[in-house]
C-alpha cells in the first residue's frame, strides 16, 4: 500500500462514517479491525438455537434525514419503525418513562416528597451546580433525585453522582414544569415528554444491518491488531509481526488503548489517557419459550438488589430476533476499572440477572428459559468525571499535533449514539483530508 493513502483503525460505525466520506470524494480507504468481523459495538451475533443478539441496547434515534437513508439502504429497506416507549421498574412498580412525569400509583407518601421538595428546589433560581447530583437535586428535589437518578447513577454509572460533571446531559434528563408533575401524580401517563420518539430498527440481522451500504466503499481488513504506531516514520505494527506504512491516519480504537500504542507518546499524554473512564458490561442474553405481551422498548431498573441498570426487550425491536413464539432479553450490568471492577467471569452473572428478570416479572420461571449466554463489553459507555475535561483536552491536543484524527464514542470520549458517531467519522475525514492538503 502506498504511504499516501488513508487507514481507518476500527470498523464500527464511526470508522465506516469516514470512509464513506472519504468514499463519496472518490478515495479508498483501508480499514484495519482487531476483532474477526466489522461492526465494532454495532456487530449483532446469531445463536445456534435462533435467536439475535446485539452488543448491547442499539436502536436508531436519528433525525438526520440523510442518515436515516444510509441506514434504509444497509438493511435493504427491511426496518422496523414505531414510538419509542421505555418506562422504569422500582419496587414492584412499574412507571413510565420519564419517572418525574408520572409518580402516578406510587406510594403516596413519596409522590408528596417528590412534589414538595421539587417546588422547594424550584424556588431557588440560582443553584450553586458542581457536579452531576448538585443538578438533579436541583433540577428535580432533593427526594426524587435521590430515589431515582442517583440509585440509577451508581448501577448505570458506577460511580456516584458527586463524582460526575455535567456536560453530558444534554436533552437526556427532563427537567419538569409543576404543573406536568401534578398532572403525572394525579392521572397515569398523561404526557411524552421522552427526549426521542421515532425509533428504528432492522427488520433482519440485528442491529449491524444498518451497516450493509457502507461495508463496500472500503478495504476492510480483519484480525489485524495494531500494537504499535510510529508517527514519525509514519508506520504501523501489528501482533503478526507485520508492519505497513500509512499515509493519513484515522482511528476510533479507545483513547486509553491508542495512546500507549504510539512510540514517543510525552508522559503527560499517558498520564492523562490513564485518568479516562468508562464503564464495562456484562450483557446477560436470555431467551424464553414463550411470547410477551409488553409494549416497551426497553427498561430502566432502580433497585439495589437487582443486578442489572437496564434491559432491552429484543422481540419488540424485530420480530426476527426471536424464533417464533419466543422472547428475549438483554441484560445490562455495569463495571469499571476506575470505580467498580468486574472480578468474576461473565457467565457468573447470568444467573444473578435471571434471579433480576423473576423479580421483575419478566421471566416466570427457569423452566422457561431455553437461552442463556453473556457478552464482555470492555468498553461501554463513558463515565464523564471530573478527571475527564483536562484529560481530554491534553490527548486530543496531542493526537492533532502528530495529524491523528480521532472519531466515535471512545475516540471523541463522549456520550454519543450510533448516528452521531457516524458523523464523528465523517468529520475526522474531513479533518484528515484537509490535513493532507496543508501538509502538500
Amino acid at each position: 500500500m502506498s504511504g499516501g493513502g488513508y487507514t481507518i483503525l476500527g470498523s464500527g460505525v464511526a470508522g465506516l462514517g469516514a470512509a464513506n466520506y472519504l468514499s463519496d470524494q472518490g478515495i479508498r480507504a483501508r480499514i484495519l479491525d482487531a476483532r474477526p468481523r466489522p461492526g465494532g459495538l454495532t456487530t449483532s451475533h446469531d445463536t445456534v438455537d435462533g435467536f439475535n443478539f446485539d452488543e448491547g441496547v442499539h436502536i436508531s434515534f436519528t433525525t438526520n434525514e440523510r442518515v436515516k437513508d444510509l441506514f434504509a439502504k444497509g438493511a435493504q429497506g427491511a426496518f422496523e419503525t414505531g414510538k419509542v416507549y421505555c418506562n422504569n421498574y422500582w419496587r414492584g412498580h412499574w412507571i413510565k418513562h420519564p419517572a418525574q412525569v408520572n409518580l402516578h400509583g406510587l406510594p403516596t407518601d413519596l409522590v408528596v416528597a417528590c412534589i414538595r421538595d421539587f417546588v422547594a428546589a424550584s424556588a431557588n433560581p440560582s443553584p450553586e451546580i458542581n457536579n452531576y447530583e448538585d443538578w438533579i437535586n436541583a433540577a428535580f428535589g432533593e427526594t426524587f433525585a435521590q430515589t431515582f437518578p442517583a440509585v440509577y447513577t451508581v448501577k448505570y454509572h458506577t460511580t456516584e453522582a458527586k463524582n460526575l460533571t455535567t456536560d453530558w446531559l444534554g436533552p437526556r434528563l427532563y427537567r419538569p414544569k409543576l404543573d406536568e408533575m401534578l398532572h403525572g401524580a394525579l392521572t397515569q401517563e398523561p404526557l411524552d415528554v421522552f427526549y426521542v420518539n421515532e425509533y428504528r430498527y432492522p427488520t433482519h440481522g440485528g442491529f449491524e444491518s444498518f451497516l450493509g451500504h457502507f461495508l463496500p466503499k472500503a478495504d476492510i481488513v480483519c484480525n489485524h491488531e495494531v500494537v504499535g504506531i510510529d508517527v514519525a516514520a509514519k508506520e504501523l505494527t501489528f501482533a503478526n509481526g507485520k508492519r505497513e506504512a500509512f499515509g493519513n491516519l484515522i482511528s476510533s480504537i479507545p483513547l486509553p488503548k491508542l495512546i500507549p500504542l504510539i512510540r514517543g507518546a510525552p508522559q503527560d499524554v499517558r498520564n492523562a489517557a490513564q485518568m479516562l473512564a468508562c464503564s464495562q458490561a456484562v450483557v446477560a442474553n436470555i431467551g424464553i419459550n414463550r411470547p410477551i405481551d409488553l409494549k416497551p422498548q426497553w427498561s430502566y431498573f432502580y433497585d439495589e438488589d437487582i443486578p442489572f441498570a437496564r434491559v432491552s426487550h429484543r422481540s419488540n425491536l424485530s420480530p426476527n430476533t426471536v424464533p417464533e413464539g419466543c422472547a428475549a432479553f438483554q441484560a445490562e450490568i455495569y463495571f469499571s476499572e476506575k470505580y467498580r471492577p468486574l472480578n468474576d467471569a461473565p457467565d457468573a452473572w447470568i444467573e444473578p440477572a435471571i434471579d433480576g428478570l423473576i423479580k421483575a416479572g419478566l421471566v416466570e420461571s427457569r423452566d422457561e428459559i431455553i437461552h442463556r449466554s453473556a457478552m464482555f463489553l470492555p468498553f461501554a459507555n463513558i463515565i464523564f468525571d471530573h478527571d475527564r475535561p483536562k484529560a481530554i483536552e491534553i490527548i486530543h491536543g496531542y493526537l492533532n499535533d502528530v495529524n491523528i484524527a480521532y472519531c466515535g464514542r471512545f475516540g471523541d470520549w463522549g456520550y454519543i449514539w450510533t448516528d452521531q458517531a457516524f458523523l464523528s467519522g465523517e468529520r475526522a475525514a474531513k479533518v484528515s483530508m484537509s490535513r493532507a492538503v496543508k501538509i502538500r
